[in-house]
Order: structure tokens, then sequence, then C-alpha cells
């Protein structure tokens, strides 16, 4: 064997040096100031958000993350492909991070792109635990830009987020300020009619539902990068020059619609992987989603980044300008959206006249309502309906609604619209102006990660819930009460989403991409979050190559809690080293 000369020696270790870095996080008590309120929070390094962490494609990585509270704590690596026992996930991937104590992360960096981690301990992540990742590539970008800036979306709310699950279960709409009212409901009457508008309102009431259900939680303070509307984020530009923004939403429970007035949005890559470029004026980042986009502002002026919440009842706000301290002009808010039953999958043509005893698997004469079968709703001015026989009721639970397609119900059509979106008028995305708003059908791989084939087997999820008593669920049960889902290393499985509830679910797999199929075969993207809008089924497929046990929920925060959360075990396929763990005492 030839020996290395010094040189040479020298060489080979800088070159393994570069390849391997070593970072350091601790996890501390701090304050958050959103510019309307102060409160105690969770954050990384001494702040909310935590530092950004910049990787190297190929990059073997050491992270030491120290707990400085007095609580358990644990950090999640959210859309990084790695060895199950690294993904941060207590009772899942390890026990946890005990106070004063530092646990090692070693893991290899298998990929680029737009990435953010988090607490998964209790309610962290809403307390301000969550910061940005930025992988390079080992190969050119195949756009060019020539700044770029990581824009971390969340909704910091003046309650921490223990105090907001415990309002939730006694009273689900404690943070919902925006019910309907009486002068609404004398407002539709006007425009609807006296039968059209009772009937929509019984129909809500049955399922004990309100057409205001977008958002749980209100009275959030939207921030970006840490910085409340007042407070105004700043990124600088040279006219003329291309930059990257990363936009990662880091909330809670809220979907933000994004748009930069003036300014075209060229979107380049989903959830860390590269589509084909799309223009767009306006899109929706579901809850843990990334959008990188390119936008080329060529005035010398500023331009305001507007975030509205899906509910309209808040924004954030940043400024893209050529100077500091630059300001442009902040859009108004959009009227408030409601709910409608198309939103559920259901086109009830005004409501007028529709038989609701032709459902097709459903028959209200068992809902306590003994003269109730083929009653026709059109009929039912002045009439009295007791719906106490439905309260609580959980719609997966009723007989003939298991799986149920709402496309089958007689006297129920569905609504032509796209099938990633909600269809009624309440949550069907338009940009501003009438211009472009990007779909999931928009996004089409780069170059496929996998090669096209066809699923071995289907799974279906029913997302269900019971917003009265605040349980979320998949296939009518709750994480604690279901088994886990098992999977075959190599096998190729196709999820079947059904949405049977009234809210958005951006759905999580963790430790292996999702492929999303919105009909674009083998250019299908791939992500690591799937929204499922209300009334909707969508399908994704996965390639299972990692092997372990992974966390599968909503990353809706008070959701996931609630039970909207699975276990996946991978059985077979190689051995995952047991050694790639380590943790020591600070103390």
């Amino acid at each position: 064997m030839r020996s290395l000369s010094f040189g040479a020696f020298f060489a080979v270790f800088l070159s393994a040096a570069a390849n391997a870095g070593t970072y350091n996080l601790s996890v501390d008590k701090i304050t958050i100031d959103t510019g309307d309120f102060q409160k105690q929070g969770i954050g990384y390094n001494g702040a909310s958000p935590g530092p950004v962490l910049r990787f190297d494609e190929g990059e073997d990585v050491t992270i030491n993350v120290t707990n400085n509270l007095d609580v358990m704590t644990s950090v999640h690596w959210h859309g990084l492909i790695l060895p199950y026992q690294q993904d941060g996930v207590p009772t899942i991937s390890y026990d946890g991070i005990k106070p004063g104590e530092t646990f090692t992360y070693q893991f290899p960096i298998k990929q680029s792109g737009t990435y953010w981690f988090h607490s998964h301990s209790g309610f962290q992540e809403p307390d301000g635990a969550y910061g940005a990742i930025v992988i390079k590539p080992k190969k050119r970008e195949p756009f060019r830009y020539d700044r770029e800036y990581v824009v971390q979306l969340t909704d910091s709310h003046p309650h921490s987020g223990a105090r907001i699950m415990r309002n939730l279960k006694t009273m689900p709409d404690y943070y919902n300020r925006r019910q309907q009212t009486v002068t609404d409901f004398l407002d539709d009457i006007a425009k609807t009619g006296f039968k059209a508008t009772v009937a929509d309102r019984l129909a809500w009431g049955g399922m004990r539902m309100m057409a205001a259900d977008i958002e749980d939680l209100q009275g959030f303070t939207p921030l970006i990068n840490g910085k409340g509307p007042d407070q105004n984020w700043t990124g600088l530009f040279k006219p003329g020059e291309r930059i990257r923004l990363r936009f990662i939403n880091s909330s809670a429970m809220t979907y933000f619609d994004i748009r930069i007035p003036g300014l075209k949005m060229l979107v380049v890559n989903a959830d860390g992987n590269n589509v084909q470029p799309v223009k767009v004026d306006e899109f929706r980042i579901a809850v843990a989603e990334t959008y990188d986009v390119i936008v080329r502002p060529r005035e010398d002026r500023a331009f305001t980044i507007f975030a509205a919440s899906m509910g309209r009842t808040a924004f954030g706000r940043g400024t893209l300008a050529p100077r500091a301290e630059m300001a442009a002009q902040t859009p108004p808010l959009d009227g408030r959206p409601l709910l409608t039953m198309a939103d559920m999958g259901m086109a009830h043509e005004g409501m007028a006249g529709m038989d609701h005893g032709a459902m097709k698997g459903m028959d209200h004469s068992k809902m306590g309502q003994g003269k109730a079968k083929k009653m026709d709703h059109s009929k039912m001015s002045g009439m009295k309906m007791d719906h106490s026989g439905m309260k609580g009721m959980d719609h997966s639970k009723k007989p003939g609604m298991k799986g149920m397609d709402h496309s089958k119900m007689p006297g129920m059509k569905m609504a032509k619209s796209d099938p990633f979106y909600a269809p009624g008028s309440g949550l069907t995305p338009t940009a501003a102006g009438g211009g472009k708003f990007l779909s999931y059908k928009d996004l089409k791989a780069q170059r496929p990660l996998y090669e096209y084939r066809k699923a071995t087997r289907e799974i279906e999820l029913r997302l269900t819930g019971n917003m009265e008593r605040y349980i979320w669920s998949i296939n009518g049960k709750k994480y604690q009460d279901d088994e886990e889902i098992r999977l075959k290393y190599g096998e190729r499985v196709r999820f079947k989403f059904v949405n049977e509830t009234m809210m958005s679910h951006p759905m999580h797999l963790h430790g292996m991409w999702t492929i999303l199929d919105n009909g674009s075969g083998k250019y299908n993207p791939v992500k690591h979050t799937v929204s499922i809008a209300p009334g909707t089924t969508v399908y994704t497929e996965t390639e299972v190559d990692a092997p372990g046990q992974w966390a599968f929920h909503c990353h809706l925060s008070y959701h996931a809690r609630a039970g909207m959360f699975r276990r996946v075990v991978v059985e077979g396929g190689p051995k995952t080293a047991a050694t790639t763990t380590s943790q020591t005492s600070t103390q």
C-alpha cells in the first residue's frame, strides 16, 4: 500500500473536515415581542425563530442540542431524510432530551432545498421553538438568483399552547371571534330568501358546525422572521436583482395566502424539491409547507410581502426595499370568507328543494327525528326541528357514512373546481385583481425522484372529527385508540385521503417522501406535506424506502394532539444502525 505524503494526507483531512459540520443549539426560555403583545416563549440560541441552519448536500452533520428548560424537549428535522432514531419524535424516535442534558444528532444530508426544524414535545413549537434549514445542492440550480432570504411565518398567540388546547377542549369555538350574527341572517334572507337561509342554517346546525369554522384559532399576530406587521421585517435589494424568497409556514394552525403587490412570483421549489417554474400572482401555503419563489423588482421602490390568513382574520407583513426604513402600502384584508355546503363536497344549489332523505346511507329517522325520513327541507319554513339527537354527532360513526363519497349521493352534486382546494366559494382561492393563483395542479417535478411505477396496494385514510367535542381522528379513531400503519420495505403504497371534515388538514409523513398524484404522471411533485381540503379526496404515493418507525399526522398542532396522528412501522429492509444517537449529561 502506498503511503500518503504529509501534503496529500493534509488535503484528504481538509476534504473530510469540509464534508462534516458540527452545530450547536440551545433550547431556552425567551420573551417574544410581536409588537402587539409580549409573552414568555421558547426559542433556540436565545431567539425565536432560531438560527438558520445552513448545510451542504453530502455533508455529515453533528448537531448538539442542549436543553436549558425545566421540562423535556426534542427537535424534529422537518422534511429531512435520515435514520429514524434521528427524527426527533419522543416515544417513536427516541425518549426526548431531559432538562439539563445535551443530545447529539448525527446524520448525513441527502438532499437540498428549504426545510425547517421544530420541537415535537408538548406545545413548544406553537410557543416559539422553530427555525429554518437551507441546504445547498451539490449541482448548480436550474434557475438563477442574485440573493436570497428566508421568509418564515408563524401565528403567535398571547395564550400558551397548553392554555389554547384546554380552551378548545372546553369550548371549541372559544377563539372564533367572527361568528355569524342575526344581522348576517337577515342579510342572507335578503340575498337568497327565507327558506334557503333557514335550510342552510339548519344543515350546519345538524352537522354541529358553523360556516365560520375556517380557523380554529383567532386572535393571533402573524410574524415574519419573528417580527409583527408593525415591526416590518425588511429584505434589501438592488433594482434588477433576482431575489430568491424561501417561504416556510411554521404556524401552529394558520394557512396564509401570499402575494407581493407589483411583483410576479416564479415558483421554483416546493417542500425542498425543484419544480418546473410557474409564474403566479399569489399562492396559498399550508401549515408546514415550504415554497421557494424568485422575484425581480426592477424599480427603485419598496414592495410589501403580504400574508393574509385564510380566514382573513389577520395578516403578516414584510418589505422588500432598496434601502432600510422604506415601506410600501399595505393592502386591506379581504372580507370574511364563509364555508358553504360545496366546501363540504356538496352542491346544495341553494338548499331549496333538496331531499335529504334521498342521501344514500343516511336515514334521518335514526338521528332522533322519527318523522324526518325523506324530509324535504324546502318545506321547512316555520318548522321547528329538534337537533338534540345530533348533539356531539361524529359523522365518521354514522351508518352508511364510512368512506362516504359525496359525489355519489343522489340529490347532491360535486362542485366542479380544483380538487386540491375546497370547491365552494368559501375557501376557493382567487388572486387579488384576478391574477394567477397557484394550484397543486400547477406543480410538476423538475426531475422525477423515483422510477414511475404502479403502487402495490392502497390504504384509505379518512380524515374525521367532531368539532363540538374537539376530537380529530383518522378513520374515526384517535391516535390512542388505533393500531399503527404497517408498511413493507420496498413496496410502493398509494394513500387515499378522504376529508370528511370542514377543515383543511396538512398531512405530514416523516422519513419518506410523499408523491402527490395531481395527474402529471412521472412528473407528479414530491412533497413532505400535502394539504387536504374539506370535502375532497386526494391520492398520494410513497416509495417505502426507510426502515424503522415514523410519525404520520396532521400538522395543525391542536388537531395532532387531539388525535389526528398515527405511527407508521416499516418492516424489513436493511438494518438501521443502532449506534447513531448519543446523549451526555451537562450537569
